[in-house]
């Protein structure tokens, strides 16, 4: 399929996908959620996949959702717009690949909940974070009143959520809302090292830590831990990965995966 939104480019495993309605500051709207599910379909089905990379087109990663198609909806269809809008990024997480949101610039409201969503976020040092809905007299609507809560905390959810403060990398890396900063010059290289290094571990193994870690977040400890140890017996058997990654290990051999 064809994508006027979305640009994609897979190399050595890795799936770059960038957002690109520069002149929109690539914000969110209706043709933005039917891409990305249609391309998320696609990369699901691709077993080369190891790591994926989102990241926006010029001065921002996400500005926020389509105000100027918002703004005509009732509230039924104000409600399915959520609903599509969480939808696709409940999908985005639980992609069974890792997947990094390299945030070059701002994310603010659907821009910040759609980072929310990756596994982890890298950010250049000129990227700006926020959810300023209330501004509007409105609130998040793709699910980032609860993971931004999950992330950092409830109550510098609630500060941000609720003054709608814009805040830089450097606050976004103290509060654990980011991962790294760099300088905007070398974050997609240094994204890219990270991704690369992720892609060279063992597939399988990767996948099985999102998995699980995911799993146990609504799970209690015991059962957490309980999910571990059976997927982790699953990478023992005859042939399997752990097998030969252990193997390797003992030869002095890089792995074949």
């Amino acid at each position: 399929m064809e994508y006027n939104i979305l640009k994609t480019e897979i190399n050595e495993g890795i799936a770059l996908v960038t957002i690109s309605r520069p002149k929109a500051m690539n914000a969110l709207n209706t043709a933005f959620f039917d891409e990305m599910n249609s391309l998320l379909n696609e990369l699901q089905s691709n077993q080369e996949i190891k790591v994926m990379v989102l990241t926006g087109d010029g001065k921002a990663f996400v500005a926020g959702a389509d105000i100027a198609e918002m703004v005509g909806k009732n509230q039924a269809e104000g409600e399915a717009f959520s609903k599509y809008g969480q939808k696709t990024f409940d999908r985005v997480e639980a992609m069974p690949f890792p997947v990094i949101a390299a945030v070059n610039g701002f994310a603010l409201g659907g821009g910040c909940e759609l980072a929310m969503s990756c596994d982890f976020r890298i950010a250049s040092s000129k990227a700006k974070f926020g959810q300023p809905e209330v501004n509007l007299g409105l609130i998040p609507g793709y699910a980032g009143t609860q993971r931004m809560a999950r992330l950092i905390g409830k109550a510098d959810a609630m500060y941000l959520l609720m003054t709608a403060d814009m805040i830089g990398a450097e606050d976004a890396l103290r509060l654990k809302l980011v991962q790294k900063v760099f300088e905007p010059e070398m974050l997609m290289e240094e994204v890219m090292k990270i991704a690369r290094n992720i892609a060279f571990k063992g597939p399988q193994a990767v996948r099985k830590v999102k998995e699980v870690t995911r799993m146990g977040l609504n799970a209690s400890f015991a059962e957490g831990a309980d999910m571990e140890a059976k997927h982790f017996g699953t990478l023992f058997g005859d042939g399997s990965e752990g097998k030969e990654g252990m193997t390797a290990f003992l030869e002095k051999r890089k792995p074949n995966w």
